[in-house]
C-alpha cells in the first residue's frame, strides 16, 4: 500500500474518531447541564407539536422524535422532546402545569376546567 494510501485511511479514522469523542462530550455536556438545572413547574400553553423522522430509506430502520412547544405564562417559549405517548395526548391549545429540568421534559398535567365559551353539559344540549 502507497504511503497516501495510509495517509487518507489514517486520516479518515481520525475524522471518525473525532465525530464519535465530540457526540459523546456533547451527550456528557447537556446531560450534566440538565441535572445542574432547577426542577420548574410552571403554567403553560402547548402551542404546537412536530415530528422528526430519520433513517428508513433502503431497508434500514426509521426513528421518529416527537416535540412540542409550551409558552408559558410570561410568554417565553420553550421546544421539549417528549416521548410518542406523551405526543399522542397533547392538542394544541391545552393549557396546563408543564414541569421540566433544562432541556428534559418531565411532565404536563392538564387543567380539567372546561374552555372559556363551553360549558360542562354543552354535549347534551
Amino acid at each position: 500500500m502507497s504511503a497516501f494510501g495510509s495517509i487518507f485511511i489514517g486520516g479518515i479514522f481520525l475524522i471518525i474518531a473525532g465525530v464519535i469523542v465530540y457526540a459523546i462530550i456533547s451527550g456528557v455536556r447537556t446531560w450534566s447541564s440538565n441535572n445542574a438545572s432547577a426542577l420548574l413547574t410552571l403554567h403553560s400553553t402547548i402551542v404546537a407539536k412536530r415530528t422528526e423522522v430519520t433513517g428508513g430509506s433502503g431497508d434500514s430502520s426509521a426513528s421518529t422524535w416527537y416535540y412540542a412547544t409550551f409558552e408559558l405564562d410570561n410568554g417565553d417559549r420553550v421546544e421539549l422532546n417528549v416521548g410518542g405517548r406523551n405526543y399522542g395526548m397533547f392538542v394544541e391549545n391545552d393549557r396546563g402545569m408543564l414541569t421540566y429540568q433544562g432541556t428534559r421534559f418531565k411532565h404536563f398535567e392538564r387543567d380539567m376546567q372546561p374552555q372559556s365559551g363551553a360549558s360542562k353539559n354543552s354535549f347534551y344540549t
